[in-house]
């Protein structure tokens, strides 16, 4: 079966688990610090991901739930036994990360990335929110990335939508601009 089906369907079904248990909100927190865990170290990522002949089950369980220093919701709990009996727990990080989309879309709440020079104002966070709301309806978390490289002005990427307001891309479409004006008189 094709991998994003399979992360779909069990991301899919972990919302529709917890929505009905009501404590999305924690479990949501959780898949989010395990989803951080696993990206910033690799080795523990590899040990979940290897063959059950290498890591057993039980200790790829025990593996993620010690990354979440230990104390899990008993759903949190469920859902990783569930993940070792199908032998899914390979695709972990992949169906927490589609759980967490999905959860805060069912939720009304939209998840963006902001790029800036500096640290943003909250006037800046606030309108942006305030745009989001609008356009959508929904609610908004951003995360925010410092970028000396933008010179100024920010980019602003929320689904497929991308707001690129920043100095360095305004600088490269002046110089595309010259580049196309000077083309056409010569």
């Amino acid at each position: 079966m094709n991998r994003s089906i399979i992360i779909t369907r069990y991301a899919t079904a972990l919302v529709k688990y917890v929505r009905e248990t009501g404590h999305g909100d924690i479990v949501c927190s959780e898949a989010e610090a395990l989803v951080a865990q696993l990206h910033a170290l690799p080795q523990l990522r590899r040990m979940v991901e290897a063959a059950d002949d290498v890591v057993t089950p039980f200790d790829k369980k025990k593996l993620l739930q010690t990354a979440l220093g230990g104390r899990v919701s008993p759903e949190m709990s469920r859902f990783l036994t569930l993940l070792n009996r199908s032998g899914r727990m390979a695709l972990v990080q992949d169906i927490l990360r589609d759980f967490v989309d999905l959860y805060r879309r069912s939720i009304g709440v939209r998840k963006a990335h902001l790029t800036v020079v500096r640290e943003p104002s909250e006037r800046l966070l606030q309108r942006l929110r305030a745009l989001v709301r609008q356009k959508t309806g929904d609610d908004v978390v951003i995360e925010v990335d410092v970028d000396p490289s933008l010179v100024g002005g920010f980019v602003f990427d929320i689904d497929d939508y991308l707001l690129d307001a920043s100095v360095s891309r305004q600088l490269e479409r002046v110089r595309e601009q010259f580049i196309e004006w000077n083309r056409r008189i010569i």
